[in-house]
């Protein structure tokens, strides 16, 4: 596991597919995690009582209580985080999930690197203390106003339309975590445009245009392969000063 502090996180995983509980309970075990697997959406609901994971990861399709009823319930019992697992990947299930009270939907077939990276977010932004939001940040090259929507780069104005500063302050409200492309989607543009990844690697390439110094070698908006995109707070200062003597 990448962050020791979500060491031995408790995890519990819901799904009728036997080899695949079996497959997450070694693998992610390995990882730190202490793992415990059922099939049942009734017994879930007991385990989330009694075993108190700090993270739930729940197929949708069941026998007898579907994950959707699952969520539902757990949603009045406990704000634990929850992460759909499921093959449905149609952009109205994936919408339905996270106004279900889902914290994150990953769409079966997943690599075991980008599960990880989802339940590492959702840790850290469940263990992490409440912060006040963010509306100001400043590290002597570049410096953002989320109150006044300005953006200055080396004390110069940086011109961003509605939709690239809506972004840009998402990233940054999501601060100490990779955003998913679904969430960025999700809260930038709407649910209805929750599968359009194209607008989204779009909005990013006009960002770091207008923000990076490099925008082929970003310092600022980087990219968690197959997962999101997050915001680097306060790079190395020595080396935005390098740069900027070299312009």
């Amino acid at each position: 596991m990448n962050d020791p502090s979500l060491s031995r996180s408790k995890l519990l995983v819901i799904d009728d597919d036997q080899n695949l509980l079996h497959v997450l309970k070694l693998s992610l075990e390995q990882e730190g995690y202490q793992v415990i697997c059922t099939s049942d959406g009734q017994e879930a609901l007991y385990l989330v009582r009694t075993y108190m994971p700090d993270v739930v990861v729940l197929d949708i399709m069941m026998p007898g209580i579907d994950g959707w009823e699952v969520c539902r319930r757990l949603r009045t019992i406990s704000d634990v985080p929850i992460i759909f697992l499921s093959a449905r990947g149609h952009e109205e299930d994936i919408v339905k999930g996270l106004d279900g009270g889902a914290d994150d939907y990953l769409v079966k077939p997943f690599s075991l690197a980008e599960l990880k990276a989802r339940l590492e977010a959702v840790l850290r932004r469940a263990t992490s203390p409440q912060e006040e939001e963010l509306h100001y940040y400043e590290d002597g090259v570049l410096c953002i106003d989320l109150d006044a929507h300005a953006v200055y780069k080396r004390g110069q104005p940086i011109s961003l339309s509605p939709k690239e500063f809506q972004l840009l302050a998402c990233l940054l409200r999501h601060r100490g975590e990779v955003v998913p492309h679904a969430t960025l989607l999700y809260e930038v543009w709407g649910p209805e445009y929750i599968q359009e990844t194209q607008y989204l690697s779009l909005y990013i390439r006009y960002l770091r245009k207008k923000l990076e110094d490099d925008p082929s070698n970003p310092r600022y908006i980087l990219t968690r392969v197959r997962v999101g995109y997050y915001f680097n707070f306060y790079p190395p200062q020595e080396d935005a000063e390098e740069k900027a003597g070299k312009e």
